[in-house]
């Protein structure tokens, strides 16, 4: 047995036939320093990418593996660190993000390193975690308009609209063994009537899942945030930072790594590793990279050193675009995916990137960053109307995304407490859109998503949003960013056993994987914690330390969260209530009912 063999089996215990078991390690005492091997001070660590991952695998390095800063390396392709959480701009050009991640109370891996991460604006000794729950309990988050129609009318959330056969369809889902879902649409597993319902707008737009996308992996949100259900009309069961997550988050992970001397070396494309593999060891000898200038060179690694990998790339090839020229569709531009490929013809191991990259046009979609300026802005004035917040007062705004009903491009939109940005002016407000369909003929500009510029788009939400009147107002104090990205949704591909890496995989001694391409016991992509959990996986597994890896919440074996998710997925009636309530009456579990 590996060592990370044996710390997976004590975080994650696994039965006979490889199912991960129910465990409760959730107490303080699974919160040990653990100690670190006796040479790791003689090791050194190559994290490949600036991702979430990447950064939280250089952090829980140096906190739990008390490895030095100065020994550690982040290989970036990019200029800037932050991968997918980026975020910038200026009052000239305009802010843009190219997204958000939806975050919650229960990212146990990911609060786990942000409870000792210095905080970006509050003083010594608070937190990342301390700055991100004060907000969030001073200013808790809620959505007072989630979905529109027919020119900016609200729409009643509370009513799911699933008839009998769309419950006992996600009943199934929820009972199924993963495997008996593999390569499996969510279009071959649910009806129409299921896809037209409230619920599925709710989830496909809170989420970013198409229908031609996996239902192993809508399976896995369904079970891991299950506790969620309750919110889901008016985005309640959310929390969002203060600033957008680039200046929230990675500012001072990067901030507080540097002040432990780790080194970034930017503008460099690790694109293969030479490895030594046997019959039963795996073993990194050196790191291929290329500089920005088209040189290319091999990093040396010895056996004892680490070497970390974000494999696949949901924001590589990113074309954009501005008011007045589209952003342009980059559909064979795969550089962020290469070293993935390259391991992979070295051993099935490594998993298979065809899956999720072979084709763009069921994974991309566009996102735009609209920055409405003027305290008296129309769409200000608008969102006002629509929310009852002003948009400019500091606190939650829209709550999460808008999301518009009968919309060809399936668009929604969101703006968090302003300022989103740093140097963003007081009289700016910034949005953060996107459209889930982007191939579809607009509703007003009759033409599709992609082969629109700026201006054009902000046309389309002006119907939407019931604005034509006032359409050449706002477009003279509205400043417009575009991205598109062609593998934005990638890990959403229908997808089987093998598909994805191990964190470790079977047989390596120095490498392990990160990011949201990789393979973790019951947990879900396209988060942060999603991230985190890889990093601490990684890192534990390769430094063999003695701490269990917090568990993932076990909402789906709590019967509080499976009553209140049946009486939400029931419009809002209990199966079974009125025999419950009659059966529990004047019992101690009396009040469990919701």
């Amino acid at each position: 047995m590996t060592n990370f063999q044996q710390v997976y089996q004590k975080s994650f215990p696994v039965s006979p036939d490889g199912n991960a078991y129910v465990h409760n390690d959730l107490g303080m005492y699974t919160h040990n320093r653990p100690i670190p091997p006796e040479d790791v001070k003689e090791r050194k660590a190559f994290l490949v990418g600036s991702g979430i991952g990447s950064l939280t695998a250089a952090a829980f390095l140096i906190r739990d593996g008390q490895m030095p800063g100065e020994n550690i390396v982040i290989l970036e392709e990019l200029a800037v660190p932050g991968g997918a959480f980026d975020g910038n701009g200026d009052t000239e050009k305009g802010f843009i993000a190219r997204g958000g991640r939806e975050m919650g109370q229960h990212f146990e891996c990911f609060w786990d390193i942000m409870k000792d991460i210095p905080a970006l604006e509050m003083p010594e000794p608070y937190s990342v975690l301390d700055e991100f729950r004060i907000t969030n309990e001073n200013d808790p988050n809620v959505s007072n308009c989630r979905v529109i129609k027919s020119g900016g009318q609200k729409v009643d959330t509370y009513k799911m609209g699933i008839n009998k056969k769309g419950q006992r369809d996600m009943i199934k889902l929820l009972l199924a063994k993963e495997e008996d879902t593999y390569y499996k649409t969510i279009e071959e597993w649910f009806d129409q009537d299921f896809l037209d319902s409230m619920f599925y707008t709710l989830w496909k737009t809170m989420f970013a899942f198409e229908q031609w996308q996996s239902v192993t992996e809508m399976k896995r949100y369904m079970h891991r945030f299950l506790q969620y259900f309750p919110g889901f009309s008016d985005l309640s069961c959310l929390r969002f930072s203060k600033y957008n997550q680039y200046d929230s988050f990675v500012v001072p992970l990067v901030r507080w790594l540097k002040d432990q001397g780790v080194t970034f070396v930017y503008d460099t494309l690790v694109y293969d590793l030479d490895m030594e593999i046997t019959a039963h060891r795996k073993v990194v000898k050196g790191i291929k990279i290329r500089h920005h200038d088209k040189s290319e060179e091999v990093i040396e690694v010895r056996e004892k050193d680490l070497v970390f990998v974000t494999n696949g790339s949901l924001t590589e090839s990113t074309g954009y675009g501005d008011m007045d020229h589209a952003a342009p569709y980059n559909r064979n531009a795969t550089d962020g995916w290469e070293l993935w490929k390259n391991l992979a013809k070295k051993s099935k191991v490594f998993g298979r990137p065809n899956v999720f990259c072979s084709d763009t046009d069921k994974t991309v979609w566009e996102s735009i960053s609209f920055n409405f300026i003027g305290k008296d802005h129309p769409f200000l004035r608008k969102i006002k109307e629509m929310t009852g917040n002003d948009p400019l007062s500091g606190r939650t705004v829209t709550g999460g995304i808008i999301t518009v009903q009968d919309s060809s491009w399936c668009i929604s939109l969101t703006m968090n407490r302003q300022p989103q940005f740093h140097g963003q002016p007081e009289d700016w407000g910034v949005a953060w859109a996107y459209g889930l369909y982007p191939f579809a003929q607009g509703d007003y500009v009759k033409k599709p998503m992609l082969e629109c510029t700026g201006e054009e788009i902000l046309l389309e939400y002006c119907y939407h949003f019931d604005l034509l009147d006032e359409f050449e107002e706002i477009k003279a104090n509205t400043k417009v960013r575009l991205a598109t990205m062609p593998y934005i949704t990638a890990f959403f591909m229908p997808r089987g056993k093998g598909d994805r890496p191990e964190v470790i995989p079977d047989g390596c001694v120095n490498l392990a994987f990160l990011g949201q391409f990789v393979e973790t016991p019951d947990d879900c992509i396209f988060t942060t914690e999603g991230s985190a959990r890889t990093a601490m996986m990684g890192v534990y597994g390769l430094l063999n330390l003695d701490r269990d890896i917090p568990p993932i919440w076990p909402a789906q074996y709590d019967i509080r969260a499976l009553l209140a998710a049946a009486k939400t997925m029931n419009n809002g009636k209990l199966p079974g209530g009125k025999i419950l309530s009659r059966f529990l009456k004047g019992t101690y579990f009396e009040d469990i009912l919701p």
